[in-house]
């Protein structure tokens, strides 16, 4: 008998906390979108990583070096170029200070390249999806990891099609992006990725004052992709402000507005290796994957750690990327790239499932910069279906 094809999913986002390790909500999945530290010392991001480390959610999510534009020893170049233009509290060694996330056991940190994270815990949604990420902002005065406007589309194009979740430092061009101090704005290329990609979720920040949701419904008839579809862009109400409620976003059945898109299915070999386990000569149901008495647990970091690009995360996800070192934006690895982009694009990339509307969010921690007290936001808790990857599959 087949069990459910989606289940609640439970993500919370933040960005721009800046130093700050506030204590989070309870979820499933933790995703942070840069902007950790404020300049990006060994002594800040310890700091920083050793809080992410000890959060409780099965994958955690440092998507693509997003630890944005202030974490400026990550981006090796830059910091060769401009580093001793800053003042450091030691000596900083840019590939020490990448350690601390790329060795982390816990956190799945990702530069410009996609992951496929399968959660494995037994008490948990086993749901599985794949995020893309990048640290990459728009070329604004001199911080790390800016791309000037010629290179933003092949940057962009760099997107997987089958992207769940997309995960970006910069908003897109339109969608909780204005300033108020400033001419920043969110990246007219990107916004043209997202209407190729149509993500379930685009989580950003890097604007502090544009910090927000809004559901975009896209409309793949109008030429140049216009995401004018009936409603447009829904903006969201935040039902936390100015109380102790969670800023919850509920994009599942059970908030009354399910969320239309419906995602892709992760592709073989993905799933089959997962379903295709061999314990005492017998391929087995996936269930062996949990801990218990058909296999341990360093059994099963044995069987995955042997096999490239699969590794067993602690909190009980298990992540899958192919082989292939972190980019520059114009490749990908872990996924399929995206295809051409630009102002005609108006099709999706996939056909065969419904993906009509996309929920952006900046989930910036850090208010405005104001010159006053600081200010600070509530993360924002995304309640939403994804498919379970286990779902009805039995022993051959």
């Amino acid at each position: 008998m087949s069990g459910p094809k989606s289940r609640k999913t439970r993500i919370v986002c933040i960005s721009d906390t800046h130093n700050q390790t506030p204590k989070l909500p309870k979820g499933d999945v933790l995703i942070h979108a840069g902007d950790l530290t404020n300049q990006g010392s060994y002594s800040e991001l310890k700091k920083t990583v050793e809080w992410l480390e000890k959060t409780d959610f099965e994958a955690k999510i440092v998507v693509a070096e997003l630890l944005g534009n202030h974490d400026i020893t990550l981006d090796r170049d830059f910091y060769k170029g401009h580093g001793s233009s800053w003042r450091w509290p030691s000596p900083q060694d840019p590939e020490q200070n990448r350690g601390l996330l790329t060795e982390s056991k816990s956190i799945t940190y990702l530069e410009n390249e996609a992951a496929c994270i399968f959660l494995n815990s037994p008490e948990g949604p086993r749901t599985c999806f794949k995020v893309y990420g990048s640290p990459c902002t728009p070329k604004v005065d001199d911080w790390a990891f800016q791309y000037e406007a010629c290179r933003a589309s092949v940057l962009w194009d760099a997107i997987p099609s089958d992207a769940h979740v997309v995960v970006t430092h910069t908003p897109p061009k339109g969608h909780c992006d204005r300033a108020t101090k400033d001419d920043r704005s969110g990246c007219e290329a990107l916004i043209h990725a997202l209407r190729r990609v149509r993500p379930m979720l685009c989580v950003f920040g890097h604007i502090h004052e544009a910090r927000g949701v809004g559901r975009v419904q896209w409309n793949r008839h109008v030429p140049g992709g216009a995401c004018q579809d009936g409603g447009g862009v829904e903006e969201w109400r935040d039902p936390g402000e100015g109380n102790n409620k969670q800023s919850l976003v509920d994009l599942t059945p059970k908030g009354g507005r399910p969320l239309r898109n419906s995602g892709v299915q992760i592709r073989s070999p993905v799933r089959d290796f997962l379903t295709r386990t061999v314990v005492g000569g017998q391929v087995m149901r996936p269930e062996v994957l949990q801990p218990g008495s058909l296999i341990s647990t360093s059994s099963l970091e044995a069987a995955l750690d042997g096999e490239a690009g699969w590794r067993t995360v602690q909190g009980g996800a298990i992540e899958y990327r192919q082989a292939g070192a972190p980019g520059d934006g114009s490749h990908i690895s872990g996924g399929e790239g995206g295809g051409e982009g630009g102002e005609g694009e108006g099709e999706a990339d996939v056909e065969g499932t419904e993906r009509r509307e996309t929920c952006m969010i900046n989930a910036a921690l850090l208010g405005p910069r104001t010159g006053g007290p600081k200010s600070f936001n509530k993360p924002v808790v995304v309640d939403i279906s994804l498919p379970v990857w286990d779902s009805g599959w039995t022993a051959e």
